[in-house]
């Protein structure tokens, strides 16, 4: 068990009682692991299909490459946003966002409420997952071909952006990837009994993509190391972080005052508070957007490093 009690630190920006935490939820990108430069790559994808559609052949291995070059080599105002409003979400929620954008635009042209799809599109933006006005069957449809295969197509170019590449870079330098602090918070966290899980909305198979990267980095994964469990989406179920973290915590049998939240997006943030876990957000002290964000959200701690002296000094 660790303690955490509010010092009235720099880093404390909602005040907190004392808290005996017996288990970590921790987001991974952003938060662990460096490996994946992803909002470029997903904002260049978004705006893709948002202002093109996804037309036939969209996810050829021509446009892979035409895709790839493209990826940062210029500002792209909305999806550029997006990406830092939605770090966090289910990458379907995401593609489904971009999709439903198209619609919006004309650039799709399906049987559908066009003012329940405009809503929807701002629902997404503010962090909600699950709707409950239906679509309609053709939309329905529709998204359930097109969300996983413009998912596919996403890790493709992340793949081929930088995944690969840094993947195979921290294969000899780990160190390079890993957020600053972060191996030996894991490891205090640990020590003393917490038990720590890992939760993405990247897909999860052992052996592979984001599995991979993880123990790439020296994260063992397994009962009693130290990461318990790695769980995260498929490519083709929408599960939100929120649910994720909710079914974790009733099949740990946990209280929500005694578990950690640590992440850098908005959904596992919004699902620590409403869990009543204590929230800590990783951000760059630059990030003053998702830093504000953070702080409407009901965030109690953010910090940069995770060796920074003012957070250390709030664990006993």
């Amino acid at each position: 068990m660790v303690t955490f009690i509010d010092t009235k630190s720099p880093s404390v920006v909602r005040a907190f009682e004392k808290r005996e935490i017996l288990y970590a939820f921790h987001d991974i990108d952003g938060t662990h692991s460096l490996i994946r430069d992803w909002p470029p790559v997903m904002s260049i994808v978004l705006h893709y299909v948002s202002e093109g559609g996804v037309p036939d052949g969209y996810d050829s291995d021509e446009n892979l490459k035409k895709i790839i070059d493209m990826t940062g080599t210029k500002p792209l105002p909305e999806t550029d946003s997006f990406c830092i409003e939605s770090a966090g979400l289910s990458a379907l929620t995401q593609m489904e966002w971009a999709i439903r954008r198209a619609i919006d635009r004309g650039h799709i042209d399906i049987p559908c409420d066009k003012e329940d799809n405009r809503r929807k599109i701002e629902m997404i933006r503010k962090g909600e997952e699950i709707f409950e006005i239906p679509d309609s069957k053709e939309l329905t449809d529709f998204l359930a071909v097109h969300t996983p295969r413009l998912f596919k197509f996403y890790e493709k170019v992340l793949n081929g952006f930088c995944r690969d590449k840094n993947l195979a870079l921290a294969k000899k330098d780990p160190d390079r990837f890993i957020v600053d602090g972060s191996k030996e918070f894991l490891a205090y966290l640990h020590a003393h009994g917490v038990k720590n899980y890992f939760v993405t909305g990247a897909v999860v198979e052992k052996g592979m993509g984001m599995h991979e990267e993880v123990e790439t980095l020296g994260f063992e994964i397994g009962e009693g190391k130290l990461i318990e469990d790695l769980i995260g989406s498929t490519w083709t179920d929408k599960i939100p972080k929120d649910e994720i973290m909710e079914r974790l915590m009733q099949k740990l049998g946990a209280d929500g005052k005694n578990i950690l939240v640590i992440g850098d997006g908005r959904s596992e943030i919004s699902a620590g508070v409403k869990m009543g876990a204590l929230c800590i957000s990783r951000l760059e002290k630059k990030d003053t957007f998702r830093r504000n964000l953070h702080k409407e959200l009901g965030t109690h701690i953010l910090v940069e490093s995770y060796n920074e002296e003012d957070f250390k000094h709030l664990m006993a």
